[in-house]
């Protein structure tokens, strides 16, 4: 019209083109109205084609292919959204062999107690030791990040950890038949763990960085996911694989898991560091332990964590439990794996009651509330020690089930605050080496308290047949806790860090970052025994 004439051959060419067009969608069987949208949308495009245009082809065929395309697959929807890339299958896989390692915790026990003949004070004693790996799990991170192994810094830690974990069950089921041999395979075991442990939270931190805001710990939360399947499974089924095979047979099954960690390294879509990286690695290690060294002097770090760890090694009686329950009560395999699963579902309760109700309150209050609560709650042992349940009508089973329920829901809503404020406090550019070392210190409190426990398991002589001070050791464990409350103030000392985006790099591998370390970390509940990272 602007230019006050028409070309019919351009409305021609238009014209044939938009009945193709037509013709096609018929073809195609679309559904009326669907068809009258699409052929109107298609029409409208070809309208405004210029004839020497070939882009009306493709254009159509996008269009055909986004709406074939828009809903996302179901494993797609289990995923979270991520793609199922071998890498991610990778990942994935370390996370669930981790959590279902926790097979054969039942089996060590009972083989500490049945066939090497342990004493309660002696099993409490190793296992405290099986936790020194977890420990030391920032040196890890170092390690993988400035010595590569054969030119990888991932892929050949997590094939090295997994035929340590192999080599070492398979050890236990063979060779192990002294307390030394038993109790150096049993840590190599808990060593290889810890190592894989480091690697994969490596690899979920780095693609975590360039996760969009619509993802972001989506990654995490698969992870988390995983794990925490292997962990409900191996409590599961723990005790009724025991009822039907050995210890040893368990330990021998035990050695395959690993080498699945060990096979899947291959998936990992790592390239191989040249000379130039690993000089860049290097200045990089180097930054993080002066920013560490740094962090660590101030008031505002140390003190709270003091008062953590403090906190956190009160004696625990598990084992000497775990021989009550066997030898006195009579609770088989079978029975305390499903203790292990209901308290593995109240671990999950007690983050979703934390996160829900309990997040908006300061950190102190809720840990200082959380461990006097937990000393009345934890003194209701008493009433199994002294057989008073089966007075007021109630089955030791069930007892014992309830108790273990209740105490581990309260244990993990005290432990939430733990990690927050370990979070809070970490500052900018040493987030990840700070928090792995804090965690760090949370598991040696671990093992002063369980070697505590031993200790006074010892001097108070409960043995695997005498029980008569049982319930003295339960009540100093338990009252134990509220010595370290009047500290309490140091908490206060705490600063939350307001981290800028631009911080110094660090360490990739350092263990547990605040990026992923709320859901995985293990802890020892309040009131109550656990063999924590063990």
């Amino acid at each position: 019209r602007q230019s006050g004439s028409i070309d019919n051959s351009k409305i021609r060419w238009n014209v044939r083109i938009s009945s193709k067009r037509r013709t096609q969608c018929q073809e195609l069987n679309l559904g009326s109205s669907a068809s009258l949208s699409t052929r109107t949308r298609k029409t409208s495009h070809i309208l405004h084609a210029r004839p020497d245009s070939n882009e009306s082809d493709s254009s159509i065929d996008g269009y055909e292919n986004n709406d074939s395309n828009s809903s996302p697959s179901i494993l797609s929807k289990l995923l979270l959204g991520f793609e199922p890339t071998p890498e991610l299958t990778a990942i994935l896989l370390v996370y669930f062999v981790q959590g279902i390692m926790g097979v054969s915790r039942l089996a060590v026990s009972f083989f500490f107690k049945d066939e090497l003949a342990l004493s309660p004070a002696m099993v409490s004693a190793f296992t405290g030791i099986a936790i020194i790996p977890w420990m030391i799990k920032p040196l890890y991170g170092f390690l993988t990040d400035s010595i590569p192994l054969f030119g990888y810094r991932r892929r050949s830690y997590l094939i090295l950890s997994g035929f340590v974990g192999s080599l070492s069950w398979l050890l236990l089921s063979t060779y192990a038949h002294t307390p030394q041999q038993a109790l150096i395979l049993s840590t190599t075991a808990s060593l290889s763990v810890a190592i894989s442990d480091v690697v994969a939270d490596s690899m979920v931190v780095e693609r975590a960085r360039s996760e969009s805001s619509s993802t972001a710990g989506g990654l995490q939360s698969l992870c988390w996911g995983a794990s925490a399947i292997g962990g409900l499974l191996s409590a599961y089924f723990s005790g009724s694989l025991l009822e039907h095979f050995t210890a040893r047979q368990l330990f021998a099954f035990s050695g395959i898991l690993p080498i699945i960690t060990a096979a899947v390294a291959f998936l990992v879509a790592e390239k191989k560091v040249s000379n130039d990286v690993k000089l860049r690695m290097d200045k990089t290690v180097g930054q993080s332990v002066n920013l560490l060294w740094e962090a660590v002097q101030k008031k505002s770090i140390w003190l709270p964590t003091l008062f953590l760890f403090l906190w956190h090694a009160s004696p625990s009686p598990e084992s000497a439990m775990f021989f009550f329950n066997t030898n006195e009560l009579q609770f088989g395999p079978e029975f305390l794996g499903r203790i292990r699963f209901a308290a593995s579902c109240a671990s999950l309760t007690g983050v979703l009651l934390y996160q829900k109700y309990l997040s908006k309150f300061n950190v102190k209050d809720v840990l200082v509330g959380a461990t006097v609560i937990s000393v009345p709650l934890g003194l209701t042992q008493l009433l199994l020690v002294t057989h008073i349940n089966r007075l007021i009508g109630i089955d030791d089973k069930w007892f014992a089930l309830a108790d273990s329920a209740v105490l581990t829901v309260l244990g993990q809503v005290a432990f939430m605050p733990v990690l927050v404020l370990a979070a809070q406090i970490c500052p900018a550019g040493v987030e990840a080496t700070l928090f792995a070392t804090l965690m760090s210190v949370y598991n040696a409190a671990s093992v002063v308290g369980s070697e505590l426990g031993a200790a006074l398991t010892h001097v108070l002589g409960v043995t695997e047949s005498d029980f008569s001070n049982l319930a003295a050791l339960i009540i100093i464990c338990n009252v134990s806790s509220l010595f370290v409350l009047p500290l309490a103030g140091w908490l206060d000392e705490a600063t939350p860090q307001h981290h800028s985006d631009e911080t110094l790099p660090v360490s990739n591998s350092d263990s547990k970052s605040a990026l992923i370390s709320s859901e995985k970390e293990k802890s020892k509940p309040v009131g109550v025994s656990s063999s924590s990272d063990s």
